[in-house]
């Protein structure tokens, strides 16, 4: 009777090793060797980007070359009217696959030096996260300069269009398959002056003016009189899309 009265218990010891025996191996099987808690497979996937990045650079290049030629063929054989030849020119346009220029302002934002310091009185001493450019940094300016009534934007050397997607690994940014280091330098097409009031309005971007002051991030906004926006030449096919509700 005894023996009958703990076999239960005993029973669910051994389920217990068992299963922490299972996850014992799922985690070795999945880590094979390293460290799952390091930031070496994210360093490893920048280092990926970074190879494929020339390819990617020199295959958008011919997309842009194919694209100006397909257009150039459509408009001579399309039979069009001037009216719908307009009518094509501004869906290029808003699509930001031709290039645009007008007056505008160029933002840039620069990570501290790695050995910076609290620069006001009463602050902490900064963390390393404190003193480099996130992402959330370059979509705050970004969807502000949208909000100002920007035309067109470019972050670096390239337009954004309707699907573009600003991504960051570690403290570089990956845009449509390029890899960039900072300085990250956003520019906009549009009025400067509603421009400016947008950046000030911001929330985001003004906590991450707060970082400029407290430990020297870099931030700086040039106006242009006239500046030009490059068209935006690589796919514009989706990949992926779901349905609103």
């Amino acid at each position: 009777m005894t023996n009958s009265r703990f076999r239960p218990v005993r029973l669910a010891t051994a389920g217990v090793f068992a299963l922490a025996g299972f996850l014992f191996w799922v985690s070795f099987n999945t880590a094979q060797g390293t460290d799952l808690r390091t930031d070496d497979s994210m360093l490893r996937l920048s280092d990926l980007i970074e190879a494929r990045s020339d390819d990617i650079e020199e295959l958008n290049g011919s997309v842009g070359a194919l694209r100006r030629e397909v257009d150039a063929l459509a408009r001579r054989d399309s039979g069009s009217t001037e009216s719908e030849k307009r009518v094509f020119e501004e869906l290029e346009r808003t699509a930001g696959t031709k290039k645009l220029s007008g007056s505008g302002l160029t933002v840039t934002l620069d990570d501290a030096p790695p050995d910076a310091t609290a620069r006001m009185p009463g602050i902490p001493e900064p963390q390393p996260n404190d003193l480099v450019v996130h992402q959330q940094d370059l979509q705050a300016v970004v969807n502000a300069l949208w909000a100002g009534g920007a035309e067109g934007m470019k972050v670096m050397d390239q337009r954004l269009i309707s699907t573009s997607a600003v991504r960051c690994v570690g403290n570089t940014l990956i845009l449509q398959g390029r890899l960039y280091s900072p300085p990250y330098t956003v520019t906009a097409v549009g009025d400067p002056d509603r421009m400016r009031e947008a950046l000030d309005a911001a929330p985001a971007v003004r906590n991450y003016r707060e970082y400029v002051d407290a430990y020297g991030l870099g931030w700086s906004v040039d106006e242009h009189d006239e500046v030009t926006l490059p068209g935006y030449s690589g796919s514009v096919d989706l990949t992926r899309s779901t349905p609103v509700d």
